[in-house]
């Protein structure tokens, strides 16, 4: 596999883009943390800051379009760039991706008939190398590397100059040269929720009060709670004082959080991660979410987040 070259990747953005639409890659990475780079085996790599997360695939609908046969999807996976690491999903219904490091290949499930991502790998720190069996085979796979370095901490890459050659990619290229596989440490998510969907900003906000109190001592919300909270942070504030007075609109919106509430159930109790004859109260369930890092406190920061908050605008109210 060739070096990395240290471009980044421009974003095929389109406005009120459906679920798994590409991602928001930063173009200018100046003043935020590189937290992954993605590197084709011709050399094109794309910077990832945290929060954002890439596209890939054969194309065309995608962030970083891959050289490869039918073998992978015209829309593969997505790499999400977070504090933990990096989360490595198959968006997929039809091809498998496969994830390999030192001393494993993990198989990532298939996409779900509800749209979303079985489960993930979770990549806390090196390079792991993504693709279809063949792209992996044959040595042409992606190499994703976990970072967490800031412009001006000795990255050569990260500094604006996006035409030199980064050292740790190359050095995680030479690694992986040298012993077939390179180094990293993954965890497997039992469960995975995409940022970018209307589910995931009901298990943030069901979730919140623990993510800021660890005692967990602070009451859950309800679901007309959660309903008005996501009034708020996807800006609908002409619409608050509509939920405060009529009695319809605010019932209709609770039904609908009460709907996503039962998907995050079933999904916990699919995945197994309840104990048996375990009752999954709200307490049970927002313990599961928070101990599997399938809800972080750093995804509190997404909730000021401009973008993610108006991409979370068009899913509630343009796409309704």
């Amino acid at each position: 596999m060739q070096g990395c070259q240290g471009t980044v990747g421009r974003v095929r953005a389109r406005a009120g883009g459906r679920t798994h639409a590409p991602g928001r890659i930063c173009e200018r990475l100046d003043n935020v943390a590189v937290s992954a780079r993605v590197c084709t085996a011709s050399g094109q790599e794309v910077r990832i800051a945290e929060g954002s997360r890439l596209v890939f695939g054969r194309g065309p609908e995608v962030d970083l379009a891959v050289a490869a046969g039918r073998g992978l999807s015209r829309r593969a996976g997505v790499v999400t760039a977070m504090a933990a690491g990096v989360c490595i999903t198959n968006i997929s219904r039809t091809h498998a991706l496969y994830v390999e490091g030192d001393g494993y290949r993990i198989r990532l499930p298939r996409l779900e008939e509800d749209g979303e991502p079985a489960g993930g790998w979770l990549l806390h720190s090196g390079t792991a190398l993504v693709g279809s069996r063949t792209m992996l085979d044959e040595g042409q796979p992606l190499a994703v590397t976990v970072t967490d370095r800031r412009p001006g901490d000795g990255d050569p890459g990260a500094d604006g100059d996006h035409g030199e050659r980064g050292d740790d990619a190359a050095d995680g290229h030479e690694a992986a040269d040298r012993h077939g596989q390179p180094d990293g440490e993954g965890t497997i998510l039992p469960l995975y929720l995409d940022p970018m969907t209307k589910l995931f900003l009901v298990a943030l906000l069901w979730c919140r009060p623990w993510l800021l109190d660890p005692s967990a001592s602070t009451p859950l919300p309800r679901t007309p709670e959660i309903a008005r909270a996501a009034l708020e942070v996807t800006g609908a504030y002409h619409e608050l004082e509509r939920f405060e007075t009529d009695a319809g609109f605010r019932d209709l919106l609770a039904a609908r959080v009460t709907e996503h509430i039962k998907v995050l159930r079933r999904k916990i109790s699919d995945r197994g991660l309840t104990g048996p004859d375990v009752r999954l109260s709200d307490e049970v369930a927002v313990r599961i979410l928070i101990e599997h890092g399938v809800i972080t406190p750093a995804d509190l920061g997404r909730l000021t987040d401009p973008a993610w908050r108006s991409r979370q605008e068009d899913l509630w109210w343009t796409e309704a």
